[in-house]
């Protein structure tokens, strides 16, 4: 890549543009997958998704009403005595030729990602889709296993499933639910965030291009009200969701007394715990990485940072110097580190966020020299300092560039102001002595913690929280277990 002027910013030099330039087709309008087939909604109802980074409307995608949540449901109820009483070695090859397409088809469906969800195409291109594919892959291994994932049983599907994914990892959230519910003998809706439909409507295509039955994945778009009707239907038998703690509220009291099984992963306020022995560069790097590199669009990013005492000067000059070299604008240039946040109402509630923190006494650090585009949602990063454990920075879920710096003295005060939160969704722990790692992870209460890493995801390794953030588990092995029923319980 050829260099131009030196950011006087930073010690970083600029980069010349290396913008994706493959072209994606997109249908002017995204229809509903229903029984095997694209359909036109019965509601007759539209509604526009655009390009966080331009504005720019991609096309209008189909607003499911209850009718079509119905003919959804039917589909799914009427695939499933098939399906079900197919052998997992029949059913494994399905999800493994699925697997095959999105390898295949990854530029496409990375390009596609980032257009619709404002990502970087480097995150899209390097961690979502072959991510997605992998979880298809492991899957396939266990369709016919299932016998040994749960021994002295004979584990059966649970049914019709109702899946509900939000907006940061569209394809990624679709593969988490979809291959362990297929590998099971399950069919299912699945139901994507309205500002991010195109990756699983996508999706769809592979699944006719791979020959799975008709009706075993119906796919319907919509807004709140869509998701209500289908985990309300009285033909679902699973429903599982991925999004906010005050949905996932109102899931649980609809569900109660109903005899469906539901997983919710919710939301997080997750804590990095950094202590002096660390490898500062790599701890530094990761931190970064864990809040900044998805737009803080991650459930456990890693928005709490707990800083030994004795080093936080140095913390706070390392993380100045990285926030400088970072690099946002088009998402679709592989040199972008930050690309668009995903909507309008999403930068408002970031931008609220951060006149909070600063209106409530923290210091705010944040490079405003570099120019951002003029169309779009954009959000330079940024983090606190001076942060108090009672302010609203500290304590709410943000999902945005924005990190909250505080301080420990010991282990077990950093353990008690990084357990001090209603979530309990992931955590990391930097430190150099392996022992301390072990001591200080097994007090946290977290469902996953990373030790000396941040973020990093593997389909054999299951996720999922504790308290507000959720219950249930998706993938590994464990992420089967919601997906089937065992005695006959």
């Amino acid at each position: 890549m050829a260099t131009t002027n030196k950011n006087q910013n930073s010690d970083a030099w600029e980069y010349s543009s290396a913008l994706d330039t493959t072209k994606v087709t997109i249908e002017s309008k995204s229809k509903l997958f229903i029984g095997g087939k694209f359909v036109s909604p019965k509601s007759r109802s539209w509604f526009a998704t655009i390009n966080p980074a331009t504005e720019t409307k991609l096309s209008d995608v189909a607003c499911a009403g209850k009718a079509d949540v119905e003919a959804a449901v039917k589909a799914a109820k009427t695939a499933l005595p098939k399906w079900s009483r197919l052998s997992g070695t029949e059913r494994a090859k399905y999800l493994y030729r699925v697997a095959r397409r999105i390898q295949e088809r990854a530029r496409e469906f990375a390009i596609l990602e980032t257009m619709d969800g404002g990502k970087p195409i480097k995150e899209s291109r390097d961690v979502d889709i072959p991510l997605a594919a992998q979880h298809f892959f492991y899957y396939a291994g266990w369709a016919d296993k299932l016998a040994y994932a749960f021994p002295g049983s004979t584990p059966a599907p649970v049914g019709v499933c109702a899946q509900i994914i939000p907006w940061n990892f569209p394809l990624l959230m679709a593969a988490w639910k979809l291959a362990p519910a297929l590998a099971c003998g399950n069919t299912c809706i699945l139901k994507p965030a309205e500002t991010t439909s195109l990756t699983a409507l996508r999706l769809a295509e592979v699944f006719q291009e791979v020959g799975l039955p008709d009706g075993v994945v119906n796919i319907i778009t919509g807004e709140g009200d869509t998701g209500r009707l289908l985990a309300q239907h009285n033909t679902v038998n699973k429903v599982a969701f991925t999004g906010s703690t005050e949905v996932g509220k109102l899931l649980m009291r609809g569900t109660a007394g109903t005899g469906k099984k539901l997983t919710l992963e919710l939301g997080g306020k997750s804590a990095n715990i950094l202590f002096a022995d660390a490898a500062m560069d790599q701890a530094v790097e990761g931190i970064v990485a864990g809040i900044y590199f998805n737009q803080g669009h991650v459930c456990c990013a890693g928005s709490r940072l707990f800083v030994e005492e004795p080093i936080l000067e140095e913390v706070i000059y390392k993380l100045k110097q990285r926030l400088g070299s970072l690099r946002v604008g088009d998402p679709l240039d592989k040199n972008t580190d930050l690309g668009a946040i995903n909507s309008k109402s999403q930068l408002k509630v970031v931008e609220g966020y951060i006149r909070s923190g600063v209106k409530e006494g923290a210091q705010l650090h944040q490079l405003t020299t570099k120019r951002l585009p003029s169309k779009g949602f954009w959000c330079n990063p940024c983090f606190f300092t001076d942060v108090q454990p009672s302010h609203t920075i500290a304590r709410e879920e943000i999902f945005g560039p924005v990190l909250s710096v505080m301080t420990f003295r010991t282990p077990e005060e950093a353990i008690s102001r990084a357990n001090n939160s209603p979530y309990g969704l992931a955590a990391g722990v930097w430190t150099d002595k392996g022992a301390k790692i072990f001591e200080v992870a097994k007090k946290l209460d977290a469902g996953i913690v990373w030790c000396n890493t941040y973020n990093k995801f593997d389909a054999s390794s299951p996720f999922g929280g504790f308290k507000e953030s959720g219950f249930g588990r998706e993938g590994g092995m464990q992420g089967l277990r919601a997906y089937v029923r065992l005695g006959g319980v």
